[in-house]
């Protein structure tokens, strides 16, 4: 979705179905003040989240300037965003320290995903790569909310021991009816898949925005996803 108009008609039809918009904000040719007003009053009409898909992954200070300023000013409208540890601990320490400010005005509201994994063909984000961003989530968890992952990460090996109370939420994108991806390495899964495979969101673009018939298409995502997590939570099948 590369024009405002695009991006707000797609939340516009399809809000009341969903549980969260994920946004690339910085594809907009034509962002403006108009945009966050218009993202921020669809996400409170059909009460869904946005998750801006920024893949945050530089030095903290200038990480920090990124969320919290210039001219996307991405703290004030997104719910959620996501960061590389490839740059290690101090850009989620960075992240953190800017989303739980007592003069924040969105302190609480606001929450960090670690980018552990990655859909796309030969992706690098793997072994040691993932074990670090479960331990920096670990660190953070006053501001990390979960993971981007294909899978559930409980059983990944790690240094440090998971907390009693540690309910970290595992997010997947790629996540499409159509499982042959594409000619530039996306690689996808069904919904029923991915939430087997112990995804708490699913999240899919194309395979969605690109039906003929977008609403349809979300309702079908929808429930498959459902179903398959009352199978997997062992509470059978929806009978609504």
């Amino acid at each position: 979705m590369d024009e405002i108009a695009n991006l707000s008609a797609i939340p516009a039809g399809l809000g009341p179905y969903i549980a969260l918009l994920k946004t690339h904000i910085d594809i907009v040719s034509d962002f403006s003040d108009g945009t966050v007003q218009g993202l921020k009053l669809l996400s409170k009409k059909h009460n869904f989240l946005i998750f801006e898909d920024r893949k945050f992954v530089d030095i903290g200070n200038t990480v920090q300037m990124q969320y919290h300023g210039g001219a996307l000013r991405i703290s004030e409208w997104a719910d959620v965003v996501n960061a590389s540890v490839l740059a290690g601990d101090a850009i989620v320490k960075a992240l953190a320290n800017t989303g739980t400010l007592d003069d924040f005005e969105f302190k609480g509201a606001r929450g960090l995903l670690m980018l552990a994994e990655m859909t796309t063909e030969g992706s690098l984000a793997t072994g040691t790569y993932t074990c670090s961003c479960i331990e920096s989530a670990r660190k953070h968890k006053d501001f990390v909310v979960g993971f981007v992952a294909t899978r559930a990460l409980t059983e990944v090996e790690t240094s440090s021991q998971a907390s009693d109370d540690e309910d970290f939420v595992v997010f997947t994108t790629g996540v499409n009816r159509a499982t042959e991806g594409d000619p530039l390495g996306q690689q996808y899964q069904t919904p029923e898949a991915a939430i087997a495979k112990g995804a708490d969101f699913i999240i899919s673009g194309r395979g969605i925005y690109a039906a003929d018939d977008p609403v349809e298409m979300v309702k079908l995502y929808q429930n498959e996803g459902w179903e398959a997590y009352l199978r997997r939570v062992g509470g059978g099948v929806s009978k609504v």
